[in-house]
């Protein structure tokens, strides 16, 4: 491990347990590297950290990778495929550079119904799609499934993908032919509304709401077993299990911040009483500061509701009182946009307010309120390094243990933060760099340059505009345009950023 190795990393390794789980690998950055599974998450982890693992290690790859963890996070769950079904969406999500599996799009299989058939089918897919289907699922066992739906097709007479069923002149339909028909049990001759009715109820099978087709499968292989057909017992015993293993409940698991607690009261209660509140803090705000060396100055708000989330109430901000690198003028201008707007509009402040940030920029969250001529609502910052917590007034510095829920719902609200305010100054770097290849044309000056992307919207759509089109934007002529247009077409070139607005 590097030198460099924060101190609470150990402590977090000594404190894992010795149960199935998923772990996230993290850089000094923050950003999520690599996600794995295991069955024991302090076995699988620690080791990781056994000294001179990276130098013992034989493949680059996970070399490099030991090297580069600066952080980690993990989550619990109840069993190894559990972990596995957790680790694979986690993986899609976050897209982390050092894991290689999952990366081919692989997921479980649902069952896809689609009612807009006139005679629906029960087919396998990995895709869920905005129609009018429905889907079951995920399954984590494919053999099992696919199993259980041929058991499905002889006990409720539904048609799977490679059903050819026949449409007869009185408008019925004939579903199988006669040697299926002896097979399957279920009448081959139907009407569509009949079929629709077997339809819905290998759907209410598939919900797991029915379990008297279980419960006489079992007593037909106890029967059998009592009269020692035992090879017919054996076969039953078979789709008893793989109905059961495909009517398990499969945990689902929410696209979102994977540090999220699993129980969000008990979080919000524990910060209650941790930072002293009246009350557990229902809604919070956290905000976080973005920059490259004192450019593209922004900002980020986000706006959590009973613990998770709510990103309609998300803001982002760019810095408007000052051009240049500081972090406490800018923290000081967009507390005080946010809550003069609030106020303004009579709108409530939230329960907590936290900085992403020390002493020096929970001041200025401060100054911010103090000029607004305002109380303000309770006010934290939240300093990365050791996470520790710091208050407004005399209160000393809080360190709260780090598998506090308290802590963790608090790391959650200031990573999302962080996350979205890099997000809006690489959106930002990008449109300006992009923006910038106007500056190589000659004779465009701020005012007509300015015109076109004002007319167009952005530089991606002033490309794919016609040199008529172009011409229509005031102080362009058809030769002017055309120029211009032909400009447009050539091959990128090296764009030079700009910093100008």
């Amino acid at each position: 491990m590097p030198a460099s190795e924060p101190v609470n990393l150990k402590e977090k390794v000594r404190r894992l347990p010795d149960k199935p789980g998923v772990y996230l690998m993290k850089d000094r950055l923050g950003r999520i590297i690599y996600v794995g599974k295991a069955k024991s998450l302090k076995k699988r982890v620690s080791s990781y950290f056994q000294r001179g693992r990276a130098r013992t290690v034989s493949q680059p790859k996970i070399r490099a990778l030991i090297e580069m963890i600066a952080d980690l996070d993990t989550i619990e769950v109840k069993s190894e495929p559990e972990a596995l079904l957790l680790e694979g969406k986690l993986i899609k999500q976050w897209r982390p550079r050092y894991n290689t599996d999952f990366t081919d799009d692989k997921r479980f299989l649902l069952v896809r119904v689609d009612l807009g058939e006139e005679l629906p089918r029960f087919r396998l897919t990995r895709l869920k799609k905005e129609d009018r289907s429905r889907y079951f699922g995920p399954f984590a066992h494919s053999g099992l499934l696919r199993k259980t739906l041929a058991q499905m097709r002889r006990q409720f007479g539904i048609l799977l993908a490679d059903g050819t069923p026949q449409k007869l002149p009185d408008g019925t339909w004939r579903l199988y032919d006669d040697v299926r028909t002896e097979l399957y049990g279920a009448g081959t001759i139907v009407s569509p509304a009949d079929y629709r009715r077997r339809v819905e109820d290998a759907c209410t099978f598939l919900e797991g709401k029915s379990r008297e087709w279980l419960e006489t499968l079992r007593h037909e292989m106890a029967a059998a077993a009592a009269k020692q057909e035992f090879e017919k017992a054996a076969e039953l015993r078979d789709v008893v299990f793989a109905l059961e293993k495909t009517l398990a409940k499969t945990r689902h698991f929410e696209r979102t911040d994977p540090t999220r607690p699993a129980r969000d009261e008990e979080a919000l209660r524990a910060l209650e009483v941790a930072l002293h509140l009246a009350a557990p803090p229902r809604t919070m705000e956290c905000f976080d500061i973005s920059h490259i060396s004192g450019t593209f100055v922004v900002a980020s708000m986000v706006h959590f509701a009973d613990g998770r989330p709510d990103k309609n109430n998300y803001r982002r901000f760019q810095i408007k009182s000052f051009i240049g690198n500081d972090d406490f003028r800018a923290m000081e201008e967009v507390v005080g946009r946010r809550y003069r707007r609030l106020a303004t509009e009579g709108k409530p402040f939230p329960d907590l307010v936290v900085i992403d940030g020390g002493r020096g920029q929970v001041g200025a969250a401060l100054k911010a309120f103090v000029a607004l001529g305002c109380m303000p609502p309770p006010l934290i910052g939240l300093a990365k390094e050791h996470e520790t917590i710091i208050f407004p007034d005399e209160r000393a510095p809080l360190n709260l243990p780090l598998n506090h829920p308290g802590l963790n719902v608090l790391q959650r609200l200031r990573d999302e933060a962080h996350r979205f305010a890099n997000t809006y100054n690489a959106d930002l770097r990008s449109k300006k760099i992009r923006e910038s290849v106007l500056d190589d044309f000659p004779g465009l000056g701020p005012v007509r340059r300015a015109a076109l992307l004002a007319h167009f919207g952005g530089i991606d759509k002033l490309r794919a505009a016609t040199a008529a089109e172009i011409a229509e934007v005031a102080g362009f002529g058809g030769k002017l345009a055309a120029e211009l247009h032909e400009f447009l077409r050539r091959p990128a070139s090296f764009a030079r950023p700009v910093n100008d607005d």
